[in-house]
């Protein structure tokens, strides 16, 4: 209770008496003490929890209660009976007054993800989430806020410092000069850490010297690049050659660099950190991180400057070692460019050549197989001379069938050889593939023999080729009787072609360019092939048949001219279910033509009407039989021996219709050169090459221009006239 007494006075002013007003508190102390007790209750809670709790009352902010946790964050300060102004001054401008006003006033809450928070203890940005939450009373008027969250500082920066990582992975992942990588860690590091410089440098231990290419300054600091002398800043540098990691955060407090302290100071680094590179025990680089002022570097910062310098290491190191690779492979083509050099003439000779011991084998067979035929040729000429010299001509046809039988032999063995070197000289022409394997069908047949089935699938509307006739049919025959060799017990050949569009995937897996291509396939039911041998089968004289079966030149030479027709050969081969052989072909896109006559003989009865022909050729011999047949043919002859004379002639006012030339020839030019430069000023001038060899593209690789010919050495004396009387009279 509360008891109020008064005196009550008489007339005379004199006390009569007294008043006693007694008033009844109970409920009201009692309300006041739940509502203590409940304060109480709250604190306890309030200070129990992980966040930070405070309360403030009125429109001007006053602190009620803070828990421990604010404490933590904002430091000692006194805060009760005080305005959130008069506490923390230094949070005018960011913001947070406005926010405790517009609360108040609208009495809407507010909440906040790390929100950035600088305070003067701290001199360092610090994150919180929180809330500002109205307080009101019984009637809902807005008396009060409460402030409640969390210091995320510690989440924050370590997001920054993995973010910070990727950005160092991205930014060096492509770069390839040790400089350059170091700069971008600098860069990078530098403004995570916000330090006034970083950089990266290479270490002279001996000199105890500091190189520095480039490195990354805040504003207004001065760079390091250039030669520095160390010990002219402290004895940290030996702790640097222990490979010791070096963290000073007061250059003024550490007795590695006190003495120094005001040089250091001068160049910006009142506190720094060294992380050292050694290779077998030496120093060699440091990476150093620098700031103008005393800071106290936290784990969380020296961790993330290991890893930066971690990782910068592994990115340089890669960088050197790859151009070291590189360095190391230019120097190892030099290297084999040299040994391909010094063997040129055989690897011209032998292309297809994929092993070293082929050329021993290739060597001793071509001694071997062309002594043989010279022996032939020699013996049967000697016997001739003889012969005619006794008057003895009954044997003359026999020896020389003989003669003429070797020849042919050793023609078709050096033809065999350029075929699988991709050297043979080819007449492309646009070909109907279909027609030429229909054409064909009656001679595999017979060559196959009985036991063996045939049959053609041709797809209709086949795309044309431009291809070498006789050496596709020659392809194609190989193909055949090898099937039919894999078939001992009997069984079925398929000739089938197709249009084939390869794409790029395609094409990589064929070895060709990608596009439209059409395709010869021969498959046989015979035994197959395991892998090992489908990997061999190309090579030249690699056969699986029994010696004196097989040369190992047959794929070799359909490998060789489908290459040099732009194509491409694949083996498909299972062990017991047979093999397919396909060919591909470039498509042509053309138009076929049909006026192309055949080439057999011609009898050598005169029928020349004066018409004159130079032959240049620097073989006596060919001029010779040349020379030979043009008489016997009627025409007049005229030879040279060089482009010179040749191409003087052709420059002359002389009749000439036709010349006929070797394409190899001495005097600065060869066939194909004098032929272009004689058409200058006899634009109509018919041309037949003849040649034992000659690189392709000489010949413009089979597309010669219309009144151009081309024949090979040797030829029969019959088809040459053939090809002459054709020329001269079309």
């Amino acid at each position: 209770m509360n008891l109020d007494y008064s005196p009550v006075p008489d007339e005379r002013g004199n006390p009569a008496g007294v008043i006693a007003i007694v008033v009844e508190t109970t409920a009201r102390v009692l309300a006041e003490r739940r509502q203590a007790a409940e304060r109480e209750r709250q604190r306890a809670i309030f200070q129990q929890m992980p966040g930070f709790v405070g309360v403030f009352t009125g429109p001007d902010h006053i602190f009620e209660y803070v828990n421990d946790a604010y404490v933590a964050i904002s430091g000692p300060r006194a805060f009760v009976g005080r305005t959130v102004r008069e506490v923390f001054p230094e949070l005018e401008g960011q913001g947070f007054y406005e926010l405790l006003d517009k609360v108040y006033a609208t009495g809407k809450s507010f909440t906040a993800q790390a929100m950035p928070i600088r305070l003067v203890a701290e001199n360092d940005d610090r994150y919180i989430d929180f809330v500002y939450e109205p307080l009101r009373d019984d009637g809902g008027k807005v008396t009060g806020i409460f402030v409640g969250g969390y210091d995320v500082t510690d989440r924050v920066r370590a997001e920054a410092r993995r973010e910070t990582l990727v950005r160092l992975t991205d930014k060096i992942h492509d770069l390839t000069d040790p400089n350059d990588i170091a700069f971008a860690a600098s860069e990078i590091l530098g403004q995570a850490l916000k330090v006034s410089r970083v950089g990266y440098g290479a270490i002279d231990p001996d000199a105890e010297t500091l190189e520095v290419v480039r490195d990354w300054t805040a504003p207004g600091v001065e760079t390091l690049a250039g030669v520095v002398p160390l010990r002219a800043y402290g004895s940290f540098i030996d702790s640097l050659k222990r490979g010791e990691f070096i963290a000073i955060n007061d250059v003024e407090q550490d007795g590695r660099t006190a003495d120094a302290a005001d040089a250091l100071k001068s160049r910006s680094a009142r506190s720094f950190v060294n992380v050292p590179t050694l290779e077998y025990g030496r120093l060699v680089a440091v990476l150093f991180v620098n700031h103008d002022a005393v800071r106290a570097w936290s784990p969380e910062d020296l961790a993330l400057i290991r890893e930066v310098a971690a990782r910068t290491r592994v990115a340089v190191e890669r960088s050197r070692n790859e151009a070291a690779l590189r360095d190391l492979n230019a120097t190892l083509q030099n290297r084999i460019a040299a040994a391909l050099a010094e063997q040129a003439s055989m690897e011209d000779a032998l292309r297809q050549s994929q092993k070293m011991e082929a050329v021993g084998q290739l060597t001793g067979g071509l001694a071997h197989d062309f002594n043989n035929l010279l022996a032939g040729i020699s013996g049967a000429l000697e016997l001739t001379q003889s012969r005619v010299r006794q008057g003895r001509v009954n044997d003359v046809e026999r020896y020389i069938t003989a003669a003429q039988g070797a020849v042919k032999r050793a023609a078709a063995l050096t033809h065999r050889l350029l075929a699988f070197s991709r050297r043979q000289t080819l007449e492309p022409k646009p070909t109907d593939v279909n027609q030429l394997v229909t054409g064909m069908q009656d001679i595999i047949q017979r060559a196959v023999g009985p036991t063996i089935a045939f049959e053609f699938v041709g797809l209709a509307g086949l795309w044309p080729a431009l291809v070498d006739h006789s050496q596709l049919e020659n392809s194609l025959l190989n193909l055949c009787l090898n099937a039919r060799d894999a078939m001992p017990n009997g069984g079925k050949i398929t000739v089938e072609t197709a249009n084939k569009w390869l794409d790029a995937r395609a094409a990589r897996q064929h070895d060709i360019p990608e596009g439209q291509f059409l395709s010869l396939c021969v498959t046989d039911t015979g035994v197959g092939m395991p892998p090992d041998v489908v990997a061999r089968a190309f090579e030249p004289f690699f056969t699986t048949k029994p010696t004196g079966e097989g040369t190992g030149l047959g794929l070799s030479m359909v490998y060789g001219f489908a290459r040099q027709s732009g194509g491409q050969v694949r083996i498909y081969s299972e062990v017991g279910q047979g093999t397919t052989v396909c060919i591909y072909l470039p498509r042509y896109y053309g138009e076929l033509s049909g006026d192309d006559e055949p080439i057999t003989t011609a009898d050598m009865f005169p029928s020349g009407h004066s018409e004159t022909v130079l032959v240049v050729d620097d073989e006596p011999t060919v001029r010779m039989l040349v020379t030979e047949i043009l008489g016997e043919l009627g025409y007049v002859a005229i030879e040279a021996a060089d482009s010179v004379l040749g191409l003087k002639l052709l420059q002359s006012d002389a009749r000439i219709d036709l010349l006929v030339t070797d394409v190899g020839l001495p005097g600065g030019m060869n066939g194909r050169q004098m032929a272009d430069a004689a058409r200058v000023t006899r634009p109509e001038l018919k041309v037949l090459f003849i040649t034992g060899y000659a690189e392709n593209s000489l010949l413009g690789n089979g597309r010669l221009a219309p009144g151009m010919a081309v024949m090979t050495k040797p030829f029969p004396i019959e088809t040459m006239a053939a090809r002459i009387k054709q020329m001269i009279e079309s």
